[in-house]
C-alpha cells in the first residue's frame, strides 16, 4: 500500500485519513496547528440535505448522510461526535419565497430527498416558537448535525487506532519535485516523502497547492455565528429561512446574510448566517452581526433580549461553481485535492474520504467524479488571477 501524507487535520482531512489509515495504507497527517483547530472549530456541525439543488454535491451529500450514523456507530468515542439526526425546517415569509421554496423542494423530491410540505398547524407543532407569519415551510427529516470539532477528533483518533501518525505544529514550506511528480514536502518539522499527497487544507488549500507548484482556485470565505447563553428548549430543529440557499449559492464579494437557527445540545442557540470575500481578514465585524441578529429576530422574535454569549466567525474554502474539488491533480503526480467545501465540509467529509479512497484505489466511486476533478475551469482559473 502507499505511503500518503494528508496535509490539514481539519475534518475532512481527518476523514481522509480515517478512510486510508483502515484501507492499509500508511498515513501521515501534517497541520501546522492542531486537529480541528480552524475552520472546523468554527463551523455549527452541519450534515445536510435541504440546502443543495439536484445535482453532484447533492448525490455526494446523500452519500455522506449515509455514512455518517454507520462511522459513527463504530467510533470507541462516538459520544464526542454529538451525532443528532433531528431534521430541518426551512420556512419561506414572504409568497416569491413560498414559491421559490416550492419549486426548490419540488426538484429535491424528484431527486430522492424527503421533503415535507408543512402546514401552520404541523409547523407551530414542530416548532412552537417560530414566527407565525410564514408563507410556507418544508421539512427535511434527514438533516443532521454533530459537534464538529469533537466529530473531526473522533474521526482523526479513529485513524490513530489504523496506524496513522500526527505532525502537529508543522507548516508545509515547499515541495520536492522529481520527474514531474512530487516525492516529498518540506516543513518547518523537517521533510516529510511520500507516494501520495492529499491536500485538505480547506481554505489555505490554494496557497498549500501554489507552494507545491500547482495553484488551485480556492479561496477564503468568511462566516460568522452569533452563541446565545443557555436556554430551556427553544429550537427543536435546525430551522433556516428560504434565503439561505440563494446565499451560499451566490458568488457576490459583498455581505450574504440569512437566518439559520439552532440549538446544540449544552442548551445554546447558534444564530448564523453570513457569507463574505474578505481575504483572511478575521476582524470580528459588529454590523455583521447586527444584520445576522435582526433576521434570526424576524424567524425567532422571543429570542429578543436573550444574552449573546459569544462571536465567532471561520474561514470557508470557497470555490467559484459552488463545487468541491476531489482527486488526483493532472499537473503534478503524487498530488490530490479534497478541497473547496465552503460551508459544507462537516457534512460531505465522510463521502469526500470514500470517494477519495475510491479513486486512489483505480475502483469505479458511488457516486461520479467527474464534476469535482482538478482540471475544471473555476479550480484551475480561466481568466482568475491565481
Amino acid at each position: 500500500m502507499a505511503r500518503v501524507v494528508v496535509l490539514g487535520a481539519g475534518i475532512v482531512g481527518a476523514a481522509c485519513a480515517r478512510e486510508l489509515a483502515r484501507s492499509g495504507h500508511m498515513v501521515t497527517v501534517l497541520d501546522r496547528g492542531g486537529p480541528a483547530a480552524a475552520t472546523t472549530s468554527h463551523g455549527e456541525g452541519n450534515v445536510l440535505v435541504s440546502d443543495k439543488g439536484p445535482g453532484p454535491e447533492l448525490e455526494l451529500a446523500r452519500l455522506s448522510r449515509r455514512l455518517w450514523p454507520e462511522i459513527v456507530a463504530g467510533l470507541p468515542d462516538a459520544g464526542a461526535v454529538e451525532w443528532e439526526p433531528k431534521g430541518g425546517i426551512v420556512v419561506a415569509t414572504t409568497g416569491a419565497g413560498a414559491h421559490e421554496l416550492g419549486r426548490f423542494a419540488e426538484a429535491q423530491r424528484a431527486a430522492g430527498i424527503v421533503a415535507e410540505p408543512m402546514d401552520a398547524a404541523a409547523l407551530a407543532a414542530a416548532e412552537p416558537y417560530v414566527t407565525r407569519d410564514v408563507a410556507a415551510a418544508v421539512h427535511y427529516p434527514e438533516d443532521a448535525q454533530v459537534q464538529p470539532a469533537g466529530a473531526a477528533c473522533a474521526l482523526l483518533a479513529d485513524a490513530l487506532r489504523a496506524g496513522a501518525a500526527l505532525r502537529t505544529g508543522c507548516e508545509v514550506l515547499s515541495g520536492v519535485v522529481r520527474g514531474g511528480r512530487v516525492t516529498a514536502v518540506r516543513s518547518s518539522s523537517g521533510t516529510f516523502g511520500a507516494d501520495v499527497f492529499v491536500n485538505a487544507a480547506g481554505p489555505w488549500s490554494g496557497e498549500l497547492a501554489r507552494r507545491l507548484g500547482a495553484p488551485i482556485g480556492v479561496r477564503p470565505r468568511r462566516g460568522e455565528v452569533l452563541v446565545t447563553a443557555p436556554m430551556p428548549p427553544t429550537v427543536f430543529h435546525k430551522v433556516y429561512d428560504a434565503g439561505y440557499v440563494g446565499a451560499v449559492g451566490s458568488g457576490a464579494e459583498e455581505l450574504q446574510a440569512s437566518a439559520v437557527v439552532e440549538s446544540t445540545r449544552a442548551g445554546t442557540i447558534l444564530l448564523g448566517s453570513s457569507r463574505r470575500r474578505v481575504g483572511f481578514d478575521d476582524r470580528i465585524r459588529p454590523e455583521v452581526l447586527s444584520v445576522i441578529a435582526r433576521k434570526a429576530l424576524r424567524l425567532f422574535p422571543c429570542l429578543e433580549g436573550v444574552p449573546v454569549m459569544r462571536a465567532y466567525g471561520g474561514f470557508r474554502p470557497y470555490v467559484p461553481d459552488h463545487l468541491p474539488v476531489i482527486g488526483p491533480d493532472p499537473r503534478l503526480t503524487g498530488l490530490w485535492h479534497a478541497t473547496g467545501h465552503e460551508g459544507a465540509g462537516i457534512g460531505l467529509s465522510t463521502g469526500t474520504a470514500v470517494l477519495l479512497r475510491d479513486l486512489l484505489h483505480d475502483r469505479k466511486p458511488e457516486v461520479g467524479a467527474e464534476p469535482f476533478r482538478v482540471d475544471r475551469p473555476a479550480v484551475l482559473g480561466e481568466g482568475e488571477d491565481l
